[in-house]
């Protein structure tokens, strides 16, 4: 940026200059959009769940490490947690709560419901939101696959072989 003019791309476009008070920021969430004045350091996932009052997404370390937070922007997964709501408009945010289909649960949901895929809960959204991701992205060739594309999701009570039986279960379906 240079002193006393807008920042500049590399294309040599002028960028708006924002903050660092709060700022009108548009997200498209789960097919919806919602406009929010926020300070450009707001998370993804403080955007989400203290503005929103969607709590799908958990807030785990705060530091990127869980994956609790996991969900999709454009389709890719990412961690709400190390992720500014700002950098999201204009993109799309598919949250676990946009999973559903008119009150039907997505197959990975129902799967990880019949095989006892979670304990205490708290990892779920993000365990799932992964595993629909890892399917999408051709990554549940076998167990050791799934386990590898899945270890940013930490499970802390340990169900990890029923993650796997949840995801290789929708993995089998004809």
């Amino acid at each position: 940026m240079s002193a006393g003019g807008p920042a500049l791309t590399e294309r040599g476009a002028a960028l708006e200059e924002r903050g660092p008070g709060p700022v009108r920021v548009t997200l498209s969430i789960n097919g919806t959009e919602h406009t929010l004045d926020i300070e450009p350091r707001v998370s993804l996932l403080d955007a989400l769940r203290e503005r929103l009052d969607l709590t799908g997404a958990k807030k785990g370390c705060d530091q990127g490490t869980c994956g609790a937070c996991t969900l999709w922007v454009d389709g890719k997964r990412v961690l709400a947690c190390l992720t500014l709501a700002m950098t999201c408009e204009g993109r799309e945010v598919t949250t676990v709560e946009g999973l559903a289909d008119e009150g039907e649960l997505h197959e990975m949901q129902r799967a990880f419901i019949a095989e006892d895929a979670f304990q205490c809960g708290y990892c779920t959204p993000g365990q799932i939101m992964s595993a629909v991701a890892l399917m999408r992205e051709g990554h549940a060739g076998d167990d050791a696959e799934i386990k590898e594309w899945m270890s940013g999701n930490i499970c802390r009570c340990a169900a990890y072989p029923h993650i796997r039986a949840a995801i290789r279960s929708v993995r089998d379906q004809p």
